[in-house]
């Protein structure tokens, strides 16, 4: 009788648990990503930052035909690294020079090839749907046009370089649904330009990027080991997007959103993940685009409409950035090896590692997502367009407070297009939907908005 009684209080308290109480299952860890994690090397990436300062200078102004010394010599030598790879993966990837000539600008004094460096995993059931991951390999010292002065630029950008050449040697031994860039740029220093050329030539012939991660001084400046935040790193992402339309925003202010663009919810996908196999080394979000007064080359994929994020140290140490390498009254100045901790730099490799096998091998996400708003009800109907993923399950509903800053609860919902949460006011929480495939890999939330009236 106990028994039954007990049984019975449970069943009870099931059945009284609104669905807004009740958590997401727990997803498996794929093994592959495990091992991909374990063969991320802390000395792989230390090897690249210090052959990367052995230019003296990677200033985007600095020498192109000198095998030894600057800008052009580091071209070459990343361009190697790629192909070392695509030799070892049995020519599993492209690998291109993407050059062009960057007209007379504040930062150039006078019109300057910057070439792009690009290794392409190609995916093999979803090849059009593509992630790029960066890096910049230029340097500069206090003034971003001397292309003289040594500029050893350790952390800012060596070690992002690093983390995508280590990216590459890992990753372009498996093979993934979607496609996979990983890429490093110069001009960065001079106003994003490698990252804009690369941007627009993707908008121009309709890349369909799903999202972008730069790496941008990931190397753990060693004056800041004691921080209270030493196991995190940030991902900066924007909420109002950068290319939004008037019509967008008229749409945002009246039904809310502003913490739920396309870039919000890959930053949240990124800690999501990470905090699924990382135990010791965590994401930071911040909500912000960047620094204050300052930006990277994620920007040039915001503005085109691209979701992006920028991914940074926690804290940094500006006696080591965009110095002229001296010492000054004690103090030394200079963003040289010494300053890198190249086991930091090796999580932040494996934060971008797991977001990005889990994006790539995870389907699309949902299309055209929207929520019925023609009519007064507490109900909440979403819609959106069916998924062609061979693989797909079905699709998962989301939702949260308006004041979380993470997706809290989840619903598995089937195969289907919509779907209607019962006594659940869309002015209450805050939804999305997301794709799932058959080996339980999830796609970002797409937050919807209401259907656009013609």
């Amino acid at each position: 009788m106990k028994q039954i009684t007990l049984l019975c209080a449970v069943l009870l308290l099931t059945a009284v648990t609104s669905p807004a109480q009740r958590r997401a299952p727990v997803q498996r860890l794929d093994p592959e990503i495990q091992k991909m994690v374990r063969e991320v090397d802390a000395r792989n990436i230390e090897a690249s930052i210090r052959k990367l300062v052995s230019f003296g200078t990677r200033n985007t102004l600095s020498e192109q035909d000198n095998p030894t010394r600057g800008i052009g010599a580091a071209r070459d030598w990343i361009f190697s690294e790629f192909q070392k790879f695509n030799v070892a993966c049995g020519g599993c990837m492209t690998v291109e020079k993407q050059s062009f000539t960057q007209p007379k600008a504040n930062r150039i004094p006078e019109p300057t090839v910057l070439t792009n460096v690009i290794a392409t995993l190609k995916g093999t059931t979803d090849p059009d749907r593509v992630y790029v991951v960066s890096g910049h390999y230029d340097s500069m010292c206090s003034s971003p046009i001397d292309a003289k002065c040594d500029a050893p630029g350790a952390n800012d950008d060596a070690s992002g370089t690093a983390a995508v050449i280590e990216l590459a040697r890992v990753m372009s031994k498996r093979k993934f649904d979607a496609t996979i860039i990983f890429m490093t740029v110069p001009g960065e220093e001079q106003g994003l330009l490698g990252a804009a050329y690369f941007a627009e030539q993707a908008k121009l012939t309709g890349m369909n990027i799903e999202a972008m991660f730069t790496n941008d001084i990931v190397g753990g400046v060693t004056t800041k080991r004691n921080s209270a935040y030493r196991d995190r790193v940030r991902v900066f992402s924007e909420g109002v997007p950068s290319n939004e339309t008037d019509r967008e925003a008229n749409i945002r202010r009246s039904v809310g959103g502003e913490n739920d663009s396309a870039s919000r919810q890959l930053a949240r996908y990124v800690k999501e993940q990470a905090d699924r196999y990382l135990r010791t080394f965590k994401v930071w979000m911040i909500y912000r685009r960047d620094r204050y007064g300052r930006g990277g080359d994620h920007i040039p994929f915001l503005e085109r409409g691209f979701p992006a994020v920028r991914i940074t140290e926690v804290d940094e140490d500006y006696t080591h950035q965009h110095q002229n390498v001296r010492t000054e009254n004690g103090v030394f100045y200079g963003d040289t090896p010494e300053f890198v901790d190249f086991a930091y730099a090796a999580n932040v490799t494996r934060v971008n590692l797991i977001a990005l096998s889990s994006l790539a091998n995870a389907p699309a996400k949902p299309k055209n997502v929207s929520i019925v708003t023609g009519r007064l009800t507490n109900d909440t109907e979403l819609k959106w367009d069916a998924n062609t993923d061979a693989d797909l399950l079905g699709y998962e509903v989301v939702w949260r407070d308006t004041s979380a800053a993470e997706w809290t609860h989840s619903k598995s919902v089937g195969n289907v297009t919509s779907y209607t949460a019962k006594d659940m006011s869309k002015d209450n929480f805050f939804f999305g939907v997301r794709a799932v495939d058959k080996a339980g890999n999830k796609s970002p939330v797409v937050y919807p908005r209401p259907p656009v009236r013609q």
